[in-house]
């Protein structure tokens, strides 16, 4: 006779359709709708915290309701662009450069989160000097949000079966529909939870609860460094992209690779807003 534990391991991946709906032929998809909620719901988030001044050094938001508005246009180009660019360059570039139609087949997949990163973070650096918002602050109402669109984006991944984890006997392992019939770690949902979930509300505590965000960097600094530290330990779990595989050793992987960097930056970050807010205010 089974037990519970061996009923959930034999547990076959949910059959959701990856179309969320259909408009006559237009097919909308999880994966895009996760993109527009982790845009929405965070421009929405981003809003309320410049209209709370006490959550601001001297009680002064560093931009206003409406320059957010207008910056969601940016960041959203920043996101797909350097997403889709950045998994180009780390991920697929040979299939690209033998088929370069290949890199406007969106539809195939193929969206890197570190190059989504670096893409958002060129679009506030242009945005700031245009709009004279000072950039730190921008970078940590950003990073406050952030984890919002990981989430919604790792469980559109869960969705479309892909992203799956290495073979695993633990109790809630998944026989994914393109993974084979081995029962594997379920890491899209692993992501979702540490990168996304759970990171958004310790930014949320931080911003709210302990004033962070009067203290430029230090909300930025904690994301790029927890998101890089939870990535790296679910790279343990999940299955290496089958065309690069596993870099070295049989267990590090490109995501490994790419986070390393990020975990430093993230780590200097903090160092020198540390350092900035203990410097003596110099009065004219």
């Amino acid at each position: 006779m089974l037990s519970v534990l061996d009923l959930f391991a034999v547990v076959s991946f949910p059959a959701i359709d990856p179309i969320a709906f259909s408009i006559g032929p237009l097919a909308v998809h999880w994966y895009g709708l996760a993109y527009v909620a982790g845009i929405l719901i965070g421009w929405l988030v981003a809003r309320d915290l410049l209209r709370r001044p006490n959550l601001w050094h001297n009680g002064t938001p560093p931009a206003t309701v409406e320059q957010i508005d207008d910056f969601i246009l940016w960041v959203a180009i920043g996101i797909v662009a350097g997403g889709r660019i950045g998994y180009i360059l780390f991920y697929d570039f040979a299939a690209v450069a033998a088929n370069p139609v290949r890199a406007i087949e969106v539809w195939n997949g193929g969206m890197s989160f570190h190059g989504g990163f670096l893409g958002a973070t060129l679009a506030m650096v242009f945005f700031a000097r245009k709009h004279l918002v000072p950039l730190w602050s921008l970078f940590d109402i950003v990073a406050s949000v952030a984890p919002l669109g990981i989430f919604f984006g790792r469980i559109a991944n869960f969705i479309n079966g892909e992203l799956w984890g290495r073979p695993s006997d633990v109790p809630w392992a998944m026989a994914f529909p393109t993974g084979g019939p081995f029962p594997r770690h379920p890491s899209p949902l692993y992501e979702a939870a540490l990168e996304g979930l759970l990171l958004f509300v310790m930014l949320q505590l931080l911003a709210r609860a302990f004033g962070a965000l009067r203290q430029p960097g230090r909300i930025t600094g904690v994301f790029v460094t927890l998101y890089a530290a939870a990535r790296i330990f679910v790279e343990f779990f999940r299955e290496p992209d089958a065309q690069i595989g596993y870099l070295f050793g049989g267990w590090l992987t490109m995501g490994m690779v790419l986070s390393i960097p990020m975990a430093l930056v993230g780590l200097w970050i903090l160092a020198w807003s540390g350092r900035a807010a203990r410097a003596p205010v110099k009065e004219d």
